[in-house]
């Protein structure tokens, strides 16, 4: 399967896309390692005093958030249309996920202070995709923890309607509305992207910043060098190898 990043192509280049009638900023949001977008609306709202930092620049209106709004609805068709989906059924707090594909017919609802923690199983570019139906509610205060190698590049949330981030929510994955709004609420963290087809992208006191590279994991621990063996053989030759091959 294609990584979010390939199948994004130049929406990829951006950290918040949004679509009509604006994108709007209260408070110092800060936007690192991206683009701020809006197509077809030329409106840019609260910037300054929220900052895009260099190498990121603004585009309203002109053929760079053209190109990335087609490319945005191309990824957002191939993800909502992936097949084979687990079904998510109630709240995701407290919740562990493998990678895959989850889907929900409906809504999709992270508790208020509640953590949903996705674990790459040792696998740096481990892919989680989540279908709503409809609406994607991540409440204030709450986490989307990753452990194992899960990386928020290759984390991808498709709503049929609207996406809301609630106050001081902690949000790792790149979030695309179909139909609605995507809402940043105050000192909301995202690190991923914020990307609206139709509607508007509203952020207030924000922290954006664009997904890296996973770290390596570490190794586990070697096993124990073989014992050496009776008969033919250097047992001093033997040592230095099993050294070198079991540092």
């Amino acid at each position: 399967m294609p990584s979010v990043d390939t199948l994004l192509l130049t929406a990829d280049n951006f950290l918040v896309l949004s679509a009509t009638p604006a994108v709007s900023n209260t408070g110092s949001t800060v936007l690192t390692g991206g683009n701020l977008g809006v197509y077809p609306a030329a409106s840019v709202i609260g910037f300054p005093p929220g900052i895009v930092t260099a190498p990121g620049t603004t585009h309203a209106a002109d053929a760079t958030a053209l190109q990335a709004q087609t490319d945005a609805q191309a990824a957002y068709t191939y993800f909502k249309n992936l097949a084979g989906g687990t079904l998510i059924v109630g709240n995701l707090a407290g919740q562990i996920l493998a990678p895959g594909i989850y889907t929900s017919g409906s809504t999709m609802d992270l508790a208020v202070g509640g953590t949903l923690t996705l674990d790459g199983g040792g696998n740096q570019n481990a892919l989680f995709v989540f279908q709503l139906g409809s609406a994607l509610t991540l409440n204030n205060g709450s986490t989307i923890k990753l452990q194992n190698g899960a990386n928020a590049r290759n984390i991808v949330w498709v709503a049929g309607s609207s996406i809301t981030v609630g106050t001081t929510a902690v949000v790792n994955g790149n979030l695309i509305a179909g139909t609605g709004s995507v809402t940043l609420a105050h000192l909301a963290v995202l690190n991923g992207r914020a990307i609206s087809l139709i509607a508007e992208v509203t952020l207030d006191d924000n922290a954006i910043t664009v997904p890296a590279a996973a770290p390596p994991i570490p190794p586990g621990p070697f096993p124990p060098a073989p014992p050496i063996p009776a008969g033919n053989g250097s047992a001093k030759a033997y040592t230095i190898l099993s050294e070198i091959c079991h540092p």
